[in-house]
């Protein structure tokens, strides 16, 4: 079988944007964390989320990957931002893959957090610890966001 061309491509490099949606749920004083199981970012620690199904509003998409990757049941309280991730080829420049994230705020209703599906670990981290902890900055940003649309008190990450 001849496999065409911008195929081949696209099991390496993606052709569109992929939409992704990741939640900032905070119980109390902490935010839930998962520890990523595969790439991009594999082994850091994040905020739960994936991708956006066919037919699935983005709200949806953000119950059912804290559901799948945790097991925590949420509710969504609203819209922090829209983050594009773009990750290039250092020797080509061709995109390998554009992520379009969309990132909501949403407080812990049921559930003790429990590693799922994509996570290798979940759970609550207070927020005095959170920031410190090995993660993408833009994750860092949005648990500040988060914290700031809930009006919870905003930790600094301490300089070296």
């Amino acid at each position: 079988m001849t496999v065409h061309p911008s195929r081949q491509a696209s099991a390496r490099y993606s052709d569109r944007p992929i939409i992704g949606v990741g939640v900032v749920v905070f119980k109390d004083q902490s935010v839930l964390l998962i520890r990523r199981g595969k790439p991009p970012r594999l082994g850091q620690w994040s905020i739960p989320g994936g991708a956006q199904k066919l037919g699935e509003s983005t709200v949806m998409t953000a119950v059912r990957e804290v559901r799948e990757e945790t097991g925590i049941d949420i509710e969504v309280i609203g819209l922090l931002d829209v983050i594009d991730s773009i990750d290039r080829d250092e020797e080509t420049g061709q995109i390998r893959c554009h992520y379009t994230l969309v990132d909501y705020v949403a407080r812990w209703k049921s559930g003790t957090p429990c590693a799922k599906s994509d996570a290798i670990d979940a759970t609550w981290v207070p927020l005095e610890q959170a920031i410190a902890l090995p993660m993408w900055d833009e994750t860092r940003r949005m648990i500040q966001l988060g914290q700031k649309h809930l009006g919870l008190p905003i930790e600094e990450p301490e300089s070296p």
